[in-house]
């Protein structure tokens, strides 16, 4: 046997071995949120955790499988069907009703994605999911896009492997406590020292409220819950002093739940953080990206020009501008080269509206007005604004 052939046997053994090797490595970018507890200097913490849903995640694991394959829109044109993660539970935004409907800014999102994607807002399969389950939701393709008001942050677009798409909701977080302890919308974080505070586990919030009490040097006792419906009963029942999450989430349920005769206040009025809400969905998928975030951009387009679900017909037969017309599948329409329908975002706002539609349909029966805010359109002082559709 000659040397050539032993270094060439050698060789091709070693590239095998190293092939394995790589095949069965960790992806430590796959790895779900947690449901830890944060606890700082100032800050005394308790964590309690429900059941999770069956199949889902509620703590860090060492690998995540993910199955979805750069190829997504295919895949769900294919299966007739969107499957869409969503909170089921948070009011005016993503809530499951008593009939088995799902309502909410977030669920009008979900139903837009799947107006554009398969020409039919109603082939949307809602997955409820828990804070700490809803990243890896995505990763193992258990959810094609989540519309579960989560917030775009440096971790999660990077260490746990998300992308983010638009804007859909700007928020901030805000704390909610009782008149009658003595809170007003005047109060500020270092009038919590001493109070037992409430949140979900596994979300930005924790972090937040830890280190704004740490800034402010106040002790406090942070307690945890998976499910948010957990937390407002421990407000309701007196365990908690105080509650925090997003400010709309706060508004929704001081709406809903706040009982006769008790006047809940939120405070600050400056929020403590930025909380940039939208859809999320797995990486490296480019054409999924591009028909996820274009059925954003398009629903703000629509709003800015006036293109409306009551007047879409009338939109069709005269667009008032060239983009409104290749919006809406007239000439020069760009749908097509994304493997779309050329009236995908017709049938969108037919069927679902634009922003605007979405937005006081949900937001405003709760309090949530767009005026003023950050979610007002770029042309009334607001941050929506989308790319030019051309």
């Amino acid at each position: 046997m000659s040397k050539r052939f032993i270094w060439r046997t050698v060789a091709i053994a070693l590239s095998f071995t190293l092939l394995a090797a790589a095949c069965g490595s960790s992806n430590n970018d796959n790895v779900a949120a947690s449901s830890s507890t944060t606890t700082t200097a100032a800050v005394s913490s308790s964590s309690t955790s429900t059941t999770a849903p069956a199949g889902s995640t509620t703590q860090p694991t060492d690998t995540v499988k993910t199955v979805q394959g750069g190829n997504l829109l295919k895949t769900v044109k294919d299966r007739g069907t969107l499957n869409c993660g969503v909170s089921g539970s948070a009011v005016a935004f993503s809530e499951t009703q008593p009939d088995g409907t799902t309502t909410g800014l977030d669920a009008d999102y979900c139903r837009a994605v799947a107006a554009v994607v398969l020409g039919d807002s109603t082939a949307v399969n809602f997955v409820p999911l828990t804070a700490s389950a809803r990243f890896t939701a995505v990763q193992t393709g258990q959810v094609d896009v989540l519309m579960r008001n989560t917030t775009w942050t440096q971790s999660r677009d990077g260490e746990i492997g998300m992308d983010f798409g638009p804007t859909t909701y700007y928020d901030g977080q805000q704390l909610m406590a009782r008149a009658k302890d003595g809170f007003s919308a005047d109060s500020t974080i270092a009038d919590i020292g001493g109070a037992t505070v409430c949140t979900n586990a596994g979300t930005t919030t924790e972090k937040n409220i830890a280190e704004a009490a740490k800034v402010a040097n106040v002790k406090i006792t942070l307690k945890t819950f998976e499910d948010y419906d957990i937390v407002v009963n421990g407000f309701l029942d007196g365990s908690c002093n105080i509650i925090t999450t997003d400010g709309s989430g706060l508004v929704g349920r001081k709406a809903k739940q706040q009982p006769a005769g008790e006047n809940w206040v939120i405070f600050p009025s400056t929020p403590i953080s930025k909380e940039p809400l939208g859809p999320v969905y797995a990486q490296n998928d480019s054409a999924w990206a591009d028909a996820v975030n274009w059925t954003v951009f398009a629903s703000i387009i629509f709003d800015e020009q006036g293109a409306t679900q009551a007047n879409v017909d009338e939109m069709v037969a005269n667009p008032p501008s060239p983009e409104i017309g290749r919006l809406l599948g007239g000439d020069g329409e760009l749908q097509s080269g994304m493997g779309l329908d050329p009236t995908a975002f017709q049938t969108m706002l037919r069927e679902v509206g634009n922003y605007n539609d979405i937005y006081n349909r949900n937001l405003v029966p709760v309090g949530l007005s767009r005026a003023g805010s950050a979610n007002a359109d770029w042309l009334n002082g607001g941050l929506m604004y989308a790319p030019p559709a051309r």
